[in-house]
């Protein structure tokens, strides 16, 4: 691990309620990411959810996590949904890194104008196979992601197609999957880089009742998982390929530039 990666320090916007899950997300994200704990705080929507901009001084980029007890959809019963769409907004406009996992996805769709609906039954859950766009050939994270690879997806609220002003990468029959900004270093990915097999058999079990019609269709989904290491390492390479190359890039030339 190089100096400037040591150096790194990171914000995790985390929408969790749940002790448990808030732990894990959390330990997710430091440990594909190669961060160490410490080089990842975090500002709690449910704890804090009055926030602007002035969060993010003090560090190098933002990951915003996923959500499984709140809607984007439902701005008036989460009062966190407006001011995290603004932040979303803000970090476009100042070009601030930001790795956006499935909630995080949805947030950015509506920062960019685009549309998000909601599917009461037979929506994506488990892990599924993720097709590439031609932009993916090119982009500092999909370059060396096979097509059709597989990632861990749970969310009954999707958006049908890339928002505008972005550029698709990643995508199921039924939804954009992954998008990047365009001109900036903002990546949105609708299924979760940071979750593994492991991690999402604990989640949907925490969450069975919100997910699943009971425990047979528990264990259905869940004997149906399987890894996915090409979904995980995409963390680090949001640090390694963007945040530590724009370190070195800065030093290099006495300024922080774009990758």
């Amino acid at each position: 691990m190089s100096t400037d990666k040591n150096q790194l320090k990171l914000l995790l916007l985390q929408i969790r309620d749940e002790p448990r899950v808030r732990r894990e997300e959390h330990q997710s994200f430091c440990d594909y990411s190669g961060l160490a704990p410490h080089q990842l705080a975090i500002h709690n929507t449910f704890d804090q959810p009055e926030f602007g901009p002035g969060i993010l001084q003090g560090y190098q980029a933002l990951i915003v996590g996923g959500a499984s007890e709140a809607s984007v959809l439902e701005p008036d019963n989460y009062p966190f949904v407006p001011a995290s769409i603004e932040l979303m907004r803000h970090c476009m406009e100042v070009d601030m890194p930001v790795f956006a996992s499935c909630f995080g996805f949805q947030l950015a769709v509506l920062a960019l104008g685009g549309r998000i609906v909601r599917d009461q039954r037979d929506f994506e859950m488990g892990s599924v196979n993720i097709r590439l766009t031609p932009a993916a050939k090119t982009d500092p994270l999909f370059r060396d992601v096979p097509d059709g690879f597989a990632a861990v997806s749970v969310h009954r609220e999707r958006s049908e197609h890339c928002p505008p002003g972005a550029e698709m990468l990643a995508y199921t029959s039924p939804c954009c999957h992954a998008f990047k900004v365009r001109d900036r270093r903002f990546w949105a990915f609708q299924f979760h880089p940071e979750v593994d097999r492991a991690r999402l058999i604990e989640r949907l079990t925490i969450f069975k009742n919100h997910y699943t019609d009971g425990d047979e269709h528990l264990a259905e989904v869940l004997d149906s998982v399987q890894e996915t290491p090409f979904s995980n390492d995409l963390v680090r390479k949001f640090v390694d390929r963007v945040l530590v190359k724009q370190a070195r890039t800065g030093s290099e030339k006495g300024t922080i530039g774009k990758s």
